[in-house]
């Protein structure tokens, strides 16, 4: 079994993540479940050197983070004060999404890309993208996320596939894990539930119809470093819990 990789993406808990008390309780919450690490996402005014305590305290490595583009733009130094004190080398971005459609957006955001890539790698962090749906529209025949890839250096730009996104942009995840190779030390983790009124709905991994055997042949292939269970919404079931079925179902599959 491959141990200590699973994360678990706070957001999935956010609504329980909006002030210092909520933040301990729900990492205590997570570290119960058996996760070691988690990536930070949508938390409340809580500042970074309580961040850091309350993992230490309960023997979460913060593996990575998501920030928006606007502040790696505008606060970069900040950003990296802040993963210095967490000891994170991976922040990343959730996506970007007005302003930087087709062919001139990707070539906007990675010219904007450049000088923060360069002063993240000169203290030893890298940058990383996370894909949501919208990024698979085609543009001459190839999807914007291609493009993106194809025009970027793996020094400049890491990738942090989501598996349902993809799959919800119509792409197959094993084949763009694999296409997006060793540039990506992190991996987003979620399942595609459909309901019997046709609604797609985010599921917890292991509980819906995305190929895991596949998905993680290639994440292994390509030697990703985290992978980290995200939920957007788990409906009428307990966030924790939808955590907690994930991290099971993945220790089932061999990792933990």
């Amino acid at each position: 079994m491959k141990k200590n990789v699973v994360a678990a993406q706070m957001y999935t808990v956010r609504e329980f993540c909006q002030d210092l008390a909520g933040v301990k309780s729900s990492m205590e919450k997570v570290a119960k479940i058996g996760y070691t690490a988690v990536q930070v996402s949508g938390f409340g005014d809580v500042s970074a050197s309580d961040v850091a305590k309350i993992a230490a305290d309960n023997g979460l490595t913060i593996a990575s983070s998501h920030m928006n583009w606007e502040r790696f733009l505008n606060d970069l130094d900040g950003i990296i004060e802040e993963h210095q004190l967490w000891n994170c080398k991976h922040p990343a971005i959730g996506g970007i999404f007005r302003g930087y459609e087709g062919p001139d957006g990707v070539k906007r955001f990675l010219d904007e890309l450049a000088p923060v890539a360069e002063k993240l790698a000169s203290v030893g962090m890298d940058f990383s993208y996370h894909n949501h749906s919208h990024e698979f529209v085609r543009f001459d025949g190839k999807p914007w996320f291609q493009l993106m890839v194809d025009q970027s250096t793996p020094e400049q730009l890491k990738l942090e596939v989501d598996t349902y996104w993809v799959q919800h942009g119509g792409g197959d995840p094993a084949y763009w894990i694999r296409y997006c190779g060793k540039r990506q030390p992190l991996l987003h983790l979620k399942d595609m539930v459909i309901t019997q009124q046709r609604e797609q709905r985010f599921g917890e991994v292991g509980e819906g119809n995305l190929n895991w055997p596949a998905i993680l042949e290639a994440a292994e292939e390509v030697g990703v470093e985290w992978y980290f269970v995200e939920q957007d919404r788990s409906y009428d079931r307990d966030p924790f819990e939808s955590l907690a079925i994930s991290y099971r179902n993945l220790n089932k599959m061999g990792l933990s």
